[in-house]
């Protein structure tokens, strides 16, 4: 995430450098020998040593793809040494996540490519969606963000589109594509000012050639960072997690996507949201809770009615996690340190009911309730 153009200010990922722990962390099914089973994806992406923002899919032929920004730090800007700065890099598994291969270089623009997402579509293609930065000297914060943007490949990640194609101008992404039932590309989005900021969805009915206007979400006077995500719901309903100060927030739009209900907070805080619906349509919700400094996540059984409590993933800051569910049906996500070096980290654990029926509201979605699963941490690989 950064501020939108210039007369944002600094990007919140940036002001938020000082931790303090707040709260208690809930460990579900959770153990200190389990948490020490993550493996690196990548540890060095060729543009500086240091790696974030990951997503992951599965491929048409079945491998799994890691994209994420290679730069050499939180904001890589070119400059004598890089002097196309920060790019998108990706790296392949064949083994579900065992082993990875060297990374390669997806999409490297003029400007700083960052914050990748990676989809695959029905249709074939792969969908890569980023941002850019672009340097402003003299001007502050020093860079301006040129837009969100995306590219294909028609042939398993062989080859890529070089020229991206403009998704939004005013308008920024942190989440990847979602193809929903009706065949539309859903993707969510944010844009913020130093007055306010907000969560946005944009949908294309053409396999993603355009892309309709935004359709913002309502903050209801809530300061929303958004990063949003969106997921599908069974009954049709499309739910969005929305990045807030302090707390975060939810809506849901009961026409496809046409309007949005105001946002609601949680009554939970949390960076950069990812939604994932596991085996036994259990939906998992990963974040980073910046607080308490950790990779978190939390789950619900009955379609983002309410949520479980927290369950920590990693105790590293990063975050901007994804998932992806293996062949044997355990989940890996993967997601970043943070700080120098900074690498791509990625866990396996697998969920399933409990038996408990999950309570029930008639307030709505994204209530703080307790709901039951078991979650157990795996070795990748065995």
């Amino acid at each position: 995430m950064v501020a939108k153009k210039i007369r944002a200010g600094v990007c919140p990922r940036l002001l938020n450098v000082t931790l303090s722990l707040l709260g208690v962390v809930v460990f579900a099914a959770f153990s200190v020998k389990a948490q020490q089973e993550w493996a690196h994806v990548c540890t060095d992406g060729g543009a500086g040593g240091y790696e974030a923002f990951p997503d992951v899919c599965r491929t048409a032929d079945g491998r799994l793809l890691a994209v994420f920004y290679a730069g050499y730090g939180h904001i890589a800007l070119p400059n004598e040494q890089w002097p196309k700065g920060g790019r998108i890099s990706a790296c392949y598994s064949s083994d579900e996540g065992v082993t990875w291969s060297a990374p390669f270089t997806l999409f490297d623009g003029p400007d700083d490519d960052r914050d990748p997402s990676v989809t695959q579509l029905r249709d074939g293609r792969l969908a890569c969606v980023f941002f850019s930065l672009t340097n402003t000297p003299g001007v502050q914060p020093g860079y301006a963000v040129t837009g969100t943007f995306l590219v294909t490949s028609a042939n398993n990640g062989a080859s890529w589109e070089t020229e991206p194609r403009l998704i939004s101008r005013d308008y920024f992404c942190t989440s990847p594509i979602r193809e929903l039932s009706d065949g539309r590309l859903a993707l969510g989005l944010y844009t913020e000012t130093q007055q306010t900021a907000y969560g946005a969805v944009t949908f294309s009915s053409d396999g993603g050639a355009t892309w309709g206007a935004p359709v913002d979400i309502p903050s209801g006077g809530l300061y929303l960072d958004a990063e949003t995500d969106v997921i599908e719901l069974k009954e049709g309903r499309l739910f969005a997690a929305l990045r807030g100060q302090g707390l975060s927030a939810w809506s849901t739009s009961s026409d496809r996507g046409s309007t949005w209900s105001v946002a609601q907070q949680f009554g939970f805080p949390g960076h950069c949201h990812y939604l994932h619906r596991a085996p036994g349509d259990i939906i998992l919700m990963a974040f980073r809770w910046h607080e308490a400094g950790n990779t978190s996540l939390r789950y619900s059984l009955d379609e983002c009615r309410t949520w479980s409590d927290n369950v920590v993933v990693d105790n590293v800051i990063g975050a901007y996690p994804s998932m992806v569910t293996l062949k044997d049906g355990s989940i890996l996500i993967v997601y970043y340190e943070e700080g120098e070096g900074s690498n791509i980290r990625a866990k396996r654990f697998r969920v399933k009911r409990a038996g408990i029926k999950p309570a029930q509201s008639s307030i709505g979605f994204g209530n703080l309730k307790s709901s039951s699963a078991e979650i157990e941490w795996l070795k990748i690989g065995e």
